[in-house]
């Protein structure tokens, strides 16, 4: 069973690659009204490109340099570009049937094409976007807060996804900005890595410039497993993070839970997990750091006064998000309050497949304590 799971979701990312780059193929042709020979030249072009993602990924983990890193980072945003651009044959196409309907007859290369210009420039906007964090700023209440933790600041950091693509430049101007803030401390969600092998503590360096009073906590996210706990807390093992394990922490009077991700091919009960916690937060103001939007009810009813999430990117682009939206329940993005408990949903610094970002922007979320 669990050699069937990862050959089904590779053959299911394969049929679903092959079949949009197969109805691009087959959009382009009529409404380009392409040749023979350059019916070839972009069968070509597209099995090159539909093989790219899958092939750049594995030869960075077999290889990481900065020639397999560029091909990763290109065959990504061309998934994204592929997305917009069979977004836009879709449209095209409906236009066409209404035109057909009412006899307009338009020529299709003319209408096509200022669409599918637009469709790219979009896609160019959203890599720049993907890779500009802003600030985002919220407030949040909590029941019985210590006045020392009054109109502190707190960062909530997720899903920088630092591997492959985000790097130390990155991560440095990641904490720059944090730093501006002056928060009391600083807490990171998950999914910090992507996943990537080799020597990651380069990467992670910039990480022991943040400047905090009571510390940089962290809990493990879905590619923390990917990449292998072990690995993870070996690379970490002499940073300034602190990891919180499936217990508590007390940060002068606010009591901090982290729960890891369940590791690879194992359940986890969050929910039993908190139960058996409950003797050293409950009824004291708390933040519970768990890395997906999952158990919301369930949760609730453990106690908890702030819950802090990641792991969705919000779909990082349409139609994604959507379907994030519908898996998570609506809690897959923004701030959630409900009695004493409350939800704090973020779409993460970083991006995962394609380096691209539409409709949302990567944050950094930066939580004024009431």
């Amino acid at each position: 069973m669990n050699i069937l799971l990862p050959i089904f979701f590779l053959s299911l990312l394969i049929t679903i690659l092959l079949g949009a780059h197969w109805f691009l193929y087959f959009s382009f042709i009529n409404f380009f009204s392409l040749s023979g020979s350059s019916q070839k030249i972009l069968i070509g072009f597209l099995i090159f490109l539909g093989i790219s993602f899958i092939l750049s990924s594995i030869l960075s983990h077999w290889n990481d340099n900065v020639f397999t890193r560029a091909y990763y980072f290109l065959s990504g945003v061309w998934l994204g570009i592929l997305n917009n651009f069979v977004l836009a044959a879709i449209l095209i196409w409906l236009i066409i049937l209404i035109e057909r309907f009412f006899n307009l007859n338009l020529n299709p290369a003319i209408l096509a094409s200022p669409i599918f210009v637009i469709a790219f420039f979009l896609s160019i906007y959203g890599v720049w976007n993907a890779l500009n964090p802003e600030i985002k700023n919220i407030s949040v209440s909590i029941p019985n807060l210590p006045e020392v933790w009054k109109g502190k600041k707190i960062i909530q950091l997720s899903d920088v996804h630092l591997g492959h693509i985000y790097r130390e430049k990155y991560i440095k101007r990641i904490v720059e900005k944090l730093n501006n803030e002056k928060p009391e401390m600083v807490l990171i969600t998950g999914d910090l890595f992507d996943g990537m092998d080799g020597n990651l503590a380069p990467i992670i360096k910039p990480l022991e410039d943040i400047q905090t009073k009571q510390g940089v906590f962290f809990v493990t996210g879905n590619h923390e497993t990917y990449l292998g706990l072990e690995n993870t807390f070996t690379t970490l093992k002499n940073s300034q993070l602190k990891i919180i394990r499936d217990e508590v922490i007390d940060a002068k009077g606010l009591k901090l839970i982290g729960i890891s991700y369940p590791e690879r091919n194992k359940k986890k009960d969050v929910v039993a997990i908190l139960e058996s916690l409950k003797k050293d937060y409950l009824g004291k103001p708390n933040i519970l750091l768990y890395h997906t939007p999952t158990n919301i009810s369930e949760i609730k009813n453990q106690g908890i006064n702030l819950e802090l999430c990641g792991h969705t990117h919000k779909g990082q682009f349409f139609p994604f998000n959507l379907i994030t939206k519908l898996v998570y329940r609506g809690y897959d993005y923004g701030l959630f309050e409900m009695d004493d408990y409350t939800l704090h949903t973020s779409n993460g610094a970083g991006t995962w497949g394609p380096t691209m970002r539409v409709g949302n922007t990567p944050e950094i979320v930066v939580i004024t304590l009431q």
